[in-house]
């Protein structure tokens, strides 16, 4: 599914030159649930943004579904992050004016899917977590829980290859992050593929595999004492 080798990222802030990422390989098989885990200024937000398509590495390989990335356009790679990503993000990042519904079925008319293919879809994803009762609700009518289950659903809904969630549970209560994660699971149990970034070790531990980055690179098993969250 991923496979990552000597990827380098570096920023420049005026004079100075910041490495994000110096070298990092890492390997996730198709359908396994993996969490990536380091605190703050670790560089983890960098490999997400590579992940998931929205920058590219300096240096090093990058292959999403044995699909080696640095070689596409701009344009290629939006038309990847659509069908073959599905984004779950902190902030929810739903369209306040739109339903759930309705915010489910966008990334559909991206990809130029039907109206009616696209209610049928939106409908069918939103069962699957549980909100098929309140999909003509908008976001402020929803509790925080239900709108990240709005945006699981619409990351679903494309049936991408990929699930790639940047902190779901950061802007949660902890038994509605609970319940965030037991719908991960049941998602991952049914096949679905998972990449989850956090920087919290109780999230971390409730994934089946752990990579703890620090300082731009990906440790050791040995080395992950050196984690301070």
């Amino acid at each position: 599914m991923i496979r990552m080798k000597g990827i380098r990222k570096e920023y420049r802030m005026g004079e100075n030159v910041v490495a994000a990422l110096g070298g990092v390989d890492i390997h996730i098989e198709p359908h396994e649930f993996v969490s990536i885990i380091g605190p703050s200024g670790s560089g983890k937000s960098t490999l997400m943004n590579i992940i998931g398509c929205l920058d590219v590495a300096d240096e090093g390989e990058y292959f999403l579904d044995g699909q080696e990335i640095s070689d596409y356009t701009e344009d290629e790679l939006a038309v990847i992050r659509n069908r073959k990503i599905g984004f779950v993000f902190q902030q929810f990042n739903l369209l306040p004016k739109l339903t759930a519904q309705e915010n489910v079925e966008l990334p559909l008319i991206y990809q130029g899917m039907s109206a009616g293919k696209r209610r049928a879809r939106s409908e069918e994803v939103l069962e699957r977590v549980g909100l098929l009762d309140r999909m003509d609700h908008k976001p402020t009518e929803l509790s925080g829980g239900q709108q990240q289950r709005v945006a699981i659903a619409r990351a679903l809904a494309g049936n991408p290859s990929l699930i790639l969630a940047d902190e779901p549970t950061g802007n949660l209560d902890s038994r509605t992050g609970a319940e965030v994660m037991a719908l991960f699971h049941e998602l991952h149990e049914a096949g679905n593929t998972i990449v989850l970034i956090t920087h919290d070790s109780g999230i971390a531990a409730q994934t089946p595999r752990a990579i703890h980055i620090h300082d731009g690179r990906v440790l050791d098993p040995a080395d992950q004492s050196e984690v301070v969250i």
